[in-house]
């Protein structure tokens, strides 16, 4: 019994360390980077005046690594299925060569940005947010360490997602790792609480089509408004952008800098 766990147990505690590695590389590294080496040739891209609290960021940082443990707990279904021989996309898709390798990644992330848009919807009704996703809306002034501050069931949801897409479409072994990777610094660079996306002369986003920092900052403010994680189409096609969307990030890209105090 003990020997055929043993691939499980070790696969479940490398993928943990494997995501919790990249969860604090990138959580600290956005924060250490951005609120302190520099927070002030930054300053007029900070999107509130006011910055979370200690206790805050202490809480996100261990339900962000709960989230991550059901992660690998979840996609020890992909294992299992790939170790009894029942999971052939790999294998199929290493055939398909290098042009499916990276059109496969492409696929998934936005087939994750669908998968991320609907239920992020879903468990915003009254009836599922308090368990669901309220964990994460404790985090009004969001940053980098709430990228997985979620509560068990959204972790769940959000788990799903890696072991369906390998079941239903060939997909090799390090595009997935190249997906989780992707998703991290998303997820961090998203709730970082500065607005880093490039800007045109009349304040619009140079890249419409991606979410900014500024599109997830406003729905942790006001959450019936801008369930896209990596686009904005899902957003603009369901009529669930904030109005107020275009004006905000116009502000957080074009905010003066604070003038300095007079001398006495």
């Amino acid at each position: 019994m003990l020997s055929f766990l043993a691939p499980f147990a070790e696969s479940w505690l490398s993928s943990t360390l494997t995501d919790v590695t990249r969860y604090v590389i990138f959580a600290v590294g956005v924060w250490l980077v951005l609120w302190g080496v520099l927070a002030i040739p930054l300053a007029n891209r900070k999107i509130r005046d006011s910055a979370p609290p200690a206790r805050q960021l202490m809480i996100e940082f261990v339900c962000s690594i709960r989230s991550i443990m059901i992660f690998s707990t979840v996609g020890l279904l992909t294992f299992g299925l790939f170790r009894a021989g029942l999971l052939p996309g790999p294998y199929i898709a290493r055939s398909l060569g290098p042009v499916w390798f990276w059109t496969s990644l492409v696929l998934m992330v936005v087939a994750h940005d669908a998968w991320f848009y609907w239920t992020h919807r879903l468990i915003h009704d009254r009836r599922l947010f308090r368990a669901f996703h309220r964990r994460h809306h404790r985090s009004n002034n969001p940053s980098p360490f709430t990228a997985y501050s979620f509560d068990l069931g959204e972790a769940a949801i959000n788990a799903l997602f890696v072991p369906l897409w390998m079941i239903l479409v060939p997909t090799q072994w390090p595009v997935a790792g190249l997906f989780m990777l992707h998703q991290i610094v998303r997820n961090t660079l998203g709730h970082s609480g500065y607005e880093l996306f490039p800007a045109r002369r009349d304040g619009r986003p140079l890249l419409p089509w991606l979410t900014t920092v500024t599109h997830h900052d406003l729905h942790h403010a006001q959450a019936g408004w801008n369930y896209g994680l990596y686009f904005t189409w899902w957003d603009r096609m369901m009529g669930t952008e904030n109005p107020d969307y275009l004006k905000r990030f116009a502000a957080a890209v074009r905010r003066p800098k604070a003038l300095e105090p007079a001398a006495a």
